[in-house]
This record gives structure tokens, C-alpha cells and sequence, in this order.
């Protein structure tokens, strides 16, 4: 049997998956369990209500912020212009799973530590470590490099079909690593992002974010517009691991006055085309939540295909790194450290 998910990735099912879907689905009816978001929280010993509470004025309150109780807190505003206060903690919660109307957080804090010790003691992997690694969860490279190219285990694909999983882990790793981050710091706003996806499909009981929902999620110093236009995909993860993956996500930011006037200054010499795609690139994003997962699991943003979680693009958009801090680490490179592929040295595709 196959099928065809709303991520344009195709999943071939066997007689053993068909029972594994049965089996999961019989079990979520047995937990129905969801995760617990709190109804208010304190910051430096002031109580705040949060959704479905909303301000009718934007509250003086930086977002995202650490409760006093260790929660992580962002701002949103709603689409009728109101604005809440939503729990969006990364944790280790109730088991996820698309099969069932109710999904939990899963397993938001793991990281593999059995295949990549060093990313695990220091959130960045080796040089060293990825080229003697064999094996990721048991599967050889050379397996996952070529179900993760496209048409294989899915229709877009997890890596480009002139990369392989090694180079695309070493490529990224060395991206974070040259912005001074380390994956974590990416994983954790992309899950802040998935956690309030998760809440208000939870709080809607429906499969899709409803047209009263959020219209932006505030991040330091970001205003991001995002929506989860649908959440009914079928996409099993490359690894053997837990991850799987259901939804759209669709991210965007706008650019200040200040950041376009730089833009025109330090890439004047770039065409007006490519000017026009370094902005898209910064600024808009199309993924999907199981990238989140990737990146704290494995630091695997996917490879350059339609669903890539590009860590630049990411520490952008959640204000993570401005414009001019990107352009000081990558100057004149920064679009095509945006655009090129993480070549395979190893085998054609």
C-alpha cells in the first residue's frame, strides 16, 4: 500500500506497519493523556493569567520569557488583535503520534548520545566524531543517505540527491558553529514554535489551527507570523527513533527600515534577483515539526530540499542573530552559504 502525505513525502507501508499503526492507535485511546499548560504563571513574583485569557493591550513583558515556576512563556497576538500569554516549555511530555487526535510533546530533550557522545556533553559534533561514525540508530550511512534522498522514503526528500547524511550533519554543524551557537539554541525556538502549534490544536480539538487562532508569536526582538495550514501528513522519520512528522509550518518576518538600508548597502553587488531571494531566504521558512526533533536528536536540519530548517534562516528569524551579526560571521558569503548544497564526497547520487 502507498501513501501519499499532504508533506509530499511518500511512505510505503508493510504488513508489520500496517499492525504498528493499529497498535499505536489502540494505545492512544488507552493514554488520551495530554500535556499539562499551565493557567498562569509569575515573573519576579507578578502573576499572569494565560490562554484562553487574552489583554486587550500588549502587556510589558519580554517574550519568551522563564517563569519563576521554569516554565517557557511567549507572547502571541490573536488574530482579533488581542494578545495572550501561552506555556510553550521544550520538555520531555505525553508520546506523540499523528495516529490520534490527541498528540503529546513527545520527547523534546533527548539527544542521541549512544552515536554522537560530543554533540551530547557539548551541543556541537566533531569533525573527528562524523567521520568515523558508521551508523546512526543502527541503520548504516549508507542506508539512510539513500532512503533520506528524494523519492525514496519520501517524495521531497530528507537531503539533496548530491548530498549524503554525513555531509549534510558536518556542513550545518559547521554553520552553527561559525555563528557562535550551538544546536540546542536552534532546536529550543523551534520547539517554542511547535509547542504553541501543539497547544492550540489541542486547545481547538481540531486537526488544523481555526482562523481565530494566533496571528503572531513574539521572539526577542522578532514579530513572526506563522501558521500550521495543515497538520494531516504521514511521514515516519529516516532514523530509528520515535520521530515522526504530520505538518506544515510556515514561518515569516518582516525587515525594519533599518535592516532593507543595510541589506542595499553590504549586498549591492549581488543582482536584483538574487537581492530579492537573500530577503525571502531570511525571512520566510517552510518546514516541517519534525525538524525540531532532528536538530535536538541528531543537529540534522535536513539537507536542501523543500522542508530544510536552515540554521541561518532560523537564528534569524527568531532573532536570534541580526542581519549585521550574520553579515560580520559570513560577510560577502552569506547568500550562498544560504543557498549551496553540502556535496556527498563519497558516492553520486
Amino acid at each position: 500500500m502507498t501513501i501519499r502525505p499532504i508533506h509530499g513525502r511518500y511512505l510505503w507501508l508493510t504488513f508489520h506497519g500496517i499492525l504498528f499503526f493499529f497498535s499505536i492507535a489502540f494505545t492512544n485511546t488507552l493514554l488520551m493523556a495530554q500535556d499539562v499548560y499551565r493557567q498562569e504563571v509569575s515573573l519576579n513574583g507578578k502573576i499572569y493569567k494565560t490562554h484562553p485569557f487574552v489583554y486587550e493591550r500588549r502587556p510589558d513583558i519580554p517574550s519568551p520569557f522563564l517563569s519563576d515556576e521554569k516554565r517557557e512563556v511567549v507572547l502571541i497576538k490573536t488574530g482579533d488583535q488581542k494578545y495572550a500569554l501561552v506555556d510553550v516549555t521544550q520538555e520531555n511530555g505525553a508520546p506523540f503520534s499523528y495516529n490520534s487526535s490527541l498528540r503529546g510533546k513527545g520527547n523534546q530533550l533527548d539527544v542521541d548520545s549512544i552515536d554522537f557522545p560530543t554533540l551530547a556533553n557539548t551541543g556541537l559534533h566533531t569533525y573527528i566524531e562524523l567521520s568515523q561514525i558508521q551508523s546512526i540508530t543502527g541503520i548504516p550511512i549508507a542506508e539512510i543517505t539513500y532512503q533520506g534522498r528524494p523519492g525514496r522514503r519520501s517524495g521531497a526528500g530528507f537531503m539533496a540527491g548530491d548530498e549524503d547524511i554525513l555531509s549534510v550533519l558536518n556542513g550545518d554543524n559547521q554553520l552553527v558553529f561559525e555563528m557562535g551557537l550551538i544546536h540546542s539554541d536552534l532546536s529550543r525556538p523551534f520547539f517554542n514554535l511547535w509547542n504553541l502549534v501543539l497547544y492550540m490544536i489541542d486547545y481547538n480539538r481540531r486537526g488544523i489551527i481555526s482562523a481565530d487562532g494566533p496571528d503572531s508569536l513574539f521572539y526577542f526582538n522578532k514579530r513572526i507570523r506563522y501558521a500550521a495550514p495543515n497538520c494531516r501528513g504521514w511521514q515516519y522519520s529516516i532514523f530509528n527513533d520515535s520521530i515522526q512528522g504530520e505538518c506544515h509550518l510556515e514561518l515569516e518576518v518582516g525587515l525594519s527600515s533599518v535592516e532593507k538600508s543595510f541589506i542595499d548597502q553590504y549586498y549591492s553587488f549581488l543582482s536584483h534577483d538574487e537581492k530579492e531571494d537573500l530577503i525571502y531566504k531570511l525571512t520566510h521558512l517552510h518546514t516541517g515539526e519534525m525538524a525540531a526533533y532532528y536538530i535536538q536528536y541528531y543537529g540534522f536540519y535536513e539537507g536542501h530540499t523543500d522542508y530544510r530548517a536552515d540554521p541561518i534562516r532560523l537564528a534569524f528569524i527568531f532573532g536570534l542573530r541580526s542581519i549585521r551579526e550574520l553579515h560580520e560571521t559570513f560577510k560577502e558569503n552569506l547568500y550562498q552559504r544560504l543557498c549551496q548544497h553540502h556535496p556527498s564526497i563519497y558516492d553520486k547520487p
